[in-house]
């Protein structure tokens, strides 16, 4: 089995390294082009329907995308089994409906730079539920210093106030943290369904859904998309290409390499969605020594976290 991940192209250090911040980069410019979105569709902070059914709509064309490059990537149709759709619904209650309606309601009331640093949190929350919820690997002091580092950083931010962009702590950072929270049980049930199914084939079914039940939810709680524009159309289509692309090419590493060989570059999606945010969104006014020192106490964190997930395998 080991003789044949080794000839996979995927296994390739160089494939690896280029894959993987790919992936982080595309998640991390999600931040400011999902509040580019708002701006071209109109959606204000507050049109929680409409957030919904835009996300929605955006998950749909992720799903199709990610079905489709799953295909070409192994040449054949990929269908799930019929033992395999209550899988993919459960999936998609946590991967997609649970974590990006808090996600779009929480960015919709916090600026890019903070929810970024904050969603920097997921790697620590997933490993509380992977250790002490679903016992998938055991606990450790490194784990646990990683932990408090991270989150030292988040508190950091959020002890500045406003400053780094308006914004509520209740309705922001704080759907933001139960974003990942959901993105955390949805990490470990994936972990588990792919024993028995293609990882591209939960990803992108699970997309469509979940898309197709938040797009449900909105129309009936009057969401409204009143203003289409050509740009607002691009920023969708590039949202959906982000989900499509990044956790394809981030479940095939996953398939292929060891988890921590992987994982140990998530630190990178905060990084990249305060740069991108700063860029796109003129966030940077704000920006300041303290915030830097917040995110580099979050890579930190991260860091440690996923080097004694490595040490753990290597020694299993």
């Amino acid at each position: 089995m080991n003789d044949k991940k080794e000839t996979s192209i995927f296994t390739k250090p160089i494939v690896v390294w280029i894959g993987a911040l790919i992936s982080c980069f595309l998640w991390g410019s999600a931040f400011p082009m999902i509040k580019l979105g708002y701006s071209e569709f109109a959606i204000e902070s507050n049109a929680m329907a409409t957030q919904i059914l835009f996300a929605g709509i955006r998950f749909v064309l992720a799903g199709i995308l990610a079905v489709l490059i799953g295909c070409i990537i192994h040449k054949k149709v990929l269908i799930p089994k019929k033992t395999s759709i209550p899988s993919v619904l459960k999936l998609s209650m946590f991967q997609t409906v649970g974590q990006y309606f808090f996600f779009y309601i929480g960015l919709a009331h916090t600026s890019g730079v903070r929810a970024s640093i904050v969603q920097g949190t997921n790697v620590f929350i997933a490993l509380i539920v992977a250790c002490l919820i679903f016992k998938q690997e055991k606990i450790s002091t490194r784990k646990i210093i990683g932990c408090i580092i991270g989150f030292a950083g988040v508190v950091l931010v959020n002890l500045t106030g406003s400053s780094l962009g308006e914004g509520s702590i209740l309705l922001g950072d704080c759907f933001i943290i139960l974003s990942t929270v959901a993105y955390a049980f949805s990490s470990v049930l994936l972990k588990e369904y792919t024993k028995t199914e293609e990882p591209v084939i939960l990803s992108g079914y699970q997309f469509i859904a979940g898309g197709i039940i938040m797009i449900i939810a909105g129309l009936l709680m009057g969401g409204r998309l009143e203003q289409v524009t050509s740009k607002g159309i691009i920023y969708l289509i590039y949202l959906a290409f982000v989900s499509a692309a990044a956790y394809s090419l981030w479940s095939t590493l996953i398939k292929h390499n060891p988890v921590s060989k992987v994982a140990v570059f998530g630190f990178m999606t905060p990084v990249f969605g305060v740069i991108t945010s700063l860029v796109f969104l003129n966030e940077g006014a704000g920006f300041n020594w303290i915030h830097f020192i917040s995110l580099v106490l979050v890579c930190i964190g991260i860091y440690i976290v996923n080097s004694s997930k490595k040490i753990l395998e290597q020694d299993a």
